[in-house]
């Protein structure tokens, strides 16, 4: 992968495009409507911490047209290494933003797959009361075997939707929209994670004084215990990014 210029930062390896949530949208509308197929990403510490392991995955992230700062750990990484993120853009504000922009504008069409049972129905009814006039036009379940690609490709194509949200877990849905994106015919799909179980109201979300201090998966956990596991990658990057954090300072004093 090139060196990241200007606009993006590279961190273990993984790139992440400096842009504002209204940035953002307004790319993905443009992309939506510019013909081809494009993968957004809403890239995580964890999601980078897999991409350690696994170089298919990590070359599916890089390979993405835009590649959003999903969680605090990117940004405060970048802010020590004097980089260019200014805030997180997450699946969840995306999913609300782009919405909203739909009942604005009309130029996305929606089309959200995930979760169990009427969890992404449920979640485009409330996204629906939130913006009046947004353009859903499909919703399904996420729980569906490779045997059903060629279906669940189908019901997207026919639906008319110029943008898919994937809410499949991570590295499932970009891999997923990497290999059957454009046969869906939409110009752009994303990957939300557990956003749609925000909105159908199965998790409830984290108090705005978290989400300011970018404490949502603290408080997450508080409620979810079970989910300890997954937040070891936490202290890996923590260590992992810091070194080489002071790497890139050091080498930079050093030219």
């Amino acid at each position: 992968m090139a060196a990241p210029q200007g606009g993006a930062i590279e961190i273990l390896g993984c790139r992440i495009d400096a842009v504002s949530r209204d940035e953002a949208v307004s790319r993905i509308a443009a992309l939506a409507n510019g013909g081809g197929a494009n993968l957004v990403v809403t890239l995580g510490v964890e999601m980078v911490m897999a991409a350690q392991r696994d170089v298919a995955f990590r070359r599916v992230v890089n390979g993405a047209a835009l590649v959003t700062c999903d969680t605090i750990g990117l940004l405060l990484d970048s802010k020590l290494r004097r980089g260019p993120l200014r805030e997180r853009v997450t699946g969840v504000a995306l999913v609300d933003a782009l919405a909203a922009r739909s009942a604005s504008l009309g130029d996305i069409r929606l089309y959200l797959m995930g979760g169990g049972g009427d969890t992404a129905q449920r979640a485009a009814d409330a996204l629906r009361r939130a913006h009046p006039g947004a353009i859903i036009v499909g919703a399904r379940d996420g729980y569906f075997r490779p045997d059903d690609d060629a279906a669940v490709v189908a019901a997207v194509r026919a639906s008319g939707a110029n943008v898919l949200l994937a809410g499949l877990g991570s590295p499932k849905q970009e891999f997923w929209l990497a290999n059957h994106l454009r046969e869906t015919g939409c110009g752009v799909g994303i990957g939300i994670g557990g956003s749609f179980d925000i909105y159908a109201g199965n998790v409830a979300r984290a108090p705005r004084l978290f989400q300011r201090v970018g404490l949502e998966w603290a408080y997450r956990l508080g409620k979810e215990p079970r989910r300890w596991r997954r937040q070891l990658a936490l202290p890996r990057f923590a260590l992992a990014a810091l070194g080489e954090a002071l790497t890139s300072r050091k080498e930079g004093k050093s030219r």
